[in-house]
């Protein structure tokens, strides 16, 4: 590994705290117009910045107590596939309202019965003039809610291959014949939505591409993809770190008990693991090469990881773990004014010096191996793709595990 941030006298972050010192408390819009939101686009949205200028602009960033805007899908997603295959007026309308947050896109891609297996969509749009009309419903749509769009694919020829002949749209969220219904999780969250399409029309215009690869589209990031410093938070890089909950152990006396000892040991160990294993694929990035096999097994760590972290600390809670708002550092306060008391993550109830995060991220971490692409998906993709191991026995062959292995049969 070969990884140093760049010193304090470096041009790019002179550079950065010379923006930082005219606009201390910039807009988003000011951080989109100055190319800090996708340092690494070209202009006019961002900087063309290399891996090392990215990580300096984060680092600078971050020390200023200054956030990009939150738009994960709208950034992450949707503008990549606009500025790959979306017209210019496109371009024009939804790129820098996407990057300056001021408006929020969501994700209209998984089914009841496409999940992990996205190409099994039955959601239809069949052309009628210069409009298509959208049948069919989009599950665990984060945020649907809250967005004013969403990116959008459906089947445009039934008749094609399923990986074929499926279509890529913007869908204004407030086109007639959308529908919603909320979807409450164990945390009391309305996080998720299904959404529904009556005979929903959406003029040719919002198809982003060609009619029939929208299959390629929902796959696409940047070449010059974002690098940057991974948030070692356990709830998909946001939350408590394995770091911060050991903290907590230290200041409240250690673990008597010897099991929880054990395994407060192996959080630590995985949590340096991980960090080093982010290092590898960052070091691999600043250098010009590909990261290896690092970069494929880390969501699979890191999604289990986050469970250890927070099983552990509903663990050390003890009883009082039964209780909503309950946390790691022990008894609950015996004094409480005014009781339980409400706070910002879905309603919980949380209890004066408990931080509710944790009592949330343990009723949310059973999602964490499964948002995303599931650990079975995951762990195919590593087996076939960077170990290159056989694809799994075909279902319909009717074979077991032992049967494949027969000689001939594999």
């Amino acid at each position: 590994m070969d990884f140093d941030l760049p010193a304090d006298d470096h041009p790019a972050r002179l550079a950065v705290r010379a923006w930082i010192a005219a606009n201390p408390n910039p807009t988003g819009k000011e951080m989109a117009e100055a190319g800090y939101v996708v340092p690494h686009w070209p202009a006019p949205y961002g900087l063309e910045a290399s891996p090392i200028e990215q990580i300096v602009i984060d680092d600078e960033l971050d020390r200023a107590g200054i956030r990009r805007p939150g738009n994960a899908i709208g950034i992450g997603w949707a503008a990549p596939t606009i500025l790959l295959a979306g017209t210019q007026e496109q371009q024009d309308r939804y790129l820098p309202k996407i990057f300056s947050g001021e408006e929020f896109w969501s994700q209209l891609f998984s089914e009841t019965e496409a999940g992990s297996d996205l190409a099994n969509l039955a959601t239809t749009a069949v052309r009628d003039g210069d409009e298509y009309v959208i049948n069919g419903s989009k599950i665990w749509s984060s945020g649907a809610h809250h967005s004013q769009f969403g990116i959008l694919i459906a089947r445009t020829d039934p008749d094609q291959p399923k990986h074929k002949g499926i279509s890529y749209f913007i869908c204004p969220m407030d086109t007639p014949g959308l529908s919603m219904s909320p979807i409450v999780d164990m945390t009391t969250a309305h996080s998720f939505n299904q959404v529904f399409f009556d005979d929903m029309r959406l003029p040719v215009s919002l198809r982003v591409g060609e009619e029939g690869d929208g299959w390629r589209l929902a796959k696409v990031t940047l070449s010059n993809e974002r690098v940057s410093l991974s948030s070692s938070g356990s709830l998909w890089g946001v939350g408590p770190s394995a770091e911060q909950l050991l903290d907590q152990v230290r200041e409240n006396g250690g673990i008597d008990d010897p099991s929880l000892r054990d395994e407060a040991a192996k959080l630590h160990i995985d949590a340096e693991l991980l960090r080093l294993n982010r290092l590898r694929s960052l070091s691999a990035t600043l250098n010009g090469k590909t990261p290896g096999p690092e970069a494929s097994i880390l969501k699979i760590m890191a999604d289990e990881h986050g469970q250890k972290v927070m099983s552990l600390a509903k663990a050390l809670a003890g009883t009082d773990g039964m209780l909503a708002g309950s946390g790691p550092a022990g008894r609950l306060p015996t004094s409480m004014s005014g009781g339980p008391t409400e706070n910002n993550l879905g309603g919980l109830n949380g209890f004066d010096g408990v931080d509710p995060i944790w009592h949330y991220g343990y009723l949310f971490h059973p999602a964490l191996t499964l948002g995303g692409g599931t650990f079975a998906v995951q762990r195919n993709i590593v087996a076939e793709h960077v170990l290159g191991l056989p694809r799994e026995i075909n279902a319909e062959q009717g074979l077991t595990w032992s049967e494949a292995r027969r000689p001939g049969v594999l």
